[in-house]
């Protein structure tokens, strides 16, 4: 793109892609360590659901929203 002096519309549109997705990055952090304590709970408490298991992350001392748990 910068070799050629190509816009990055006009190189977008040669290549075949909306100049949005080219621009967008990922927003989201990963969240490994979290999904594994969350499957190691969630393995030693079968009958937990989401709620109970969030309040057990809360006491454990990570700072996470439930909506965010749910997601996960």
């Amino acid at each position: 793109m910068t070799q050629k002096g190509y816009r990055q519309r006009r190189a977008c549109a040669l290549a075949g892609l909306d100049p949005r997705v080219y621009r967008r990055l990922p927003t989201r952090p990963e969240d490994a360590d979290l999904r594994a304590r969350l499957k190691e709970l969630s393995s030693e408490r079968r009958r937990f659901g989401y709620r109970r298991l969030h309040l057990l992350l809360r006491r454990e001392g990570w700072s996470l929203n439930w909506k965010k748990l749910y997601r996960i």
